[in-house]
């Protein structure tokens, strides 16, 4: 979606979720304590109007190691966090380093985590474990929720405020 839309002439804020934990992002999570990168690499890299090469290196993942599974571009945008002080300072960093079109904005600055309560009282931690619960249908969905909550990037809810069209893409 954003690879077409940094076509037009258009002004692009791309919010992104900051739950996820799986594969790599997860790794990174847990290991370094640093935000969530994997969505946010992929909106960058979206919206980069670097070379292809450079594209293929911000998703290489290392195959073997330590850091097996780990994209190059998660473990960028985390040393970015490190040297910057803070996430979206890093994101904003790699936007200039990757000469993107328009903005990648978190969707929050705070450490949290995605929940779901299912109807049988069973709760799902993660991204990771939701979306590979193949029971869902069967026994439905209670409740999604934050924990810890979290607030809005004022940020994010200024670019959302501002907009003349908002997509919604998964």
């Amino acid at each position: 979606m954003l690879s077409g839309l940094k076509e037009y002439p258009i002004n692009i804020s791309a919010i992104v979720s900051m739950a996820d934990d799986g594969g790599s992002t997860g790794v990174l999570r847990d290991e370094l304590g640093v935000f969530p990168p994997g969505d946010v690499r992929q909106c960058l890299v979206a919206l980069s109007d670097s070379s292809k090469s450079f594209h293929e290196l911000m998703n290489y993942r290392f195959e073997s190691g330590r850091i097996k599974g780990c994209s190059f571009g998660n473990l960028f945008l985390s040393a970015l966090e490190k040297l910057n002080g803070g996430f979206s300072r890093g994101v904003e960093e790699a936007a200039k380093i990757l000469n993107v079109k328009g903005e990648v904005i978190p969707v929050t600055v705070e450490d949290t985590n995605l929940y779901m309560r299912l109807k049988n009282g069973k709760i799902l931690k993660g991204e990771k474990k939701i979306n590979h619960n193949y029971d869902l249908e069967k026994i439905g969905i209670r409740k999604n929720y934050l924990k810890p909550s979290a607030k809005a990037n004022g940020k994010a809810v200024k670019a959302i405020l501002e907009a003349d069209m908002i997509v919604i893409d998964p």
